[in-house]
């Protein structure tokens, strides 16, 4: 039996500028209470991940809290989620959002938006 890894490794993070734009312009978005996704085809075998958490959700301390969740939520369900994605997540701004909702909200609209790309 295979053993799944459940590493957030530096491969699949999106750190370049040029990157999240390409997806901001070109990708198919969907939202919810919770998130605002963006999906991109990247052409590897990989999935890659971008979180963008603004000033506006409030302090360094709040915003660094929503960008662990996030990763958290993406590292968890790393191989339930497609191959071959870029995803660029934005979280709404709610105090009440707990990695369970950014869990139930990533899996679904990750789902819906796969299914538009074809």
């Amino acid at each position: 039996m295979e053993r799944r890894r459940y590493k957030f490794t530096r491969e699949q993070r999106l750190r370049k500028s040029l990157d999240f734009e390409q997806i901001y312009d070109r990708g198919l978005r969907a939202g919810d209470g919770h998130l605002l996704v963006f999906v991109l085809r990247n052409g590897t075998s990989s999935t890659r991940l971008g979180v963008s958490v603004s000033r506006k959700h409030g302090s360094a301390v709040v915003r660094n809290l929503k960008r662990r969740r996030l990763k958290e939520a993406f590292r968890r369900l790393q191989h339930d989620l497609p191959s071959g994605l870029d995803i660029v997540i934005v979280p709404r701004q709610r105090l009440d959002s707990e990695l369970a909702d950014y869990s139930r909200s990533l899996a679904k609209l990750v789902k819906k938006l796969t299914a538009e790309l074809g």
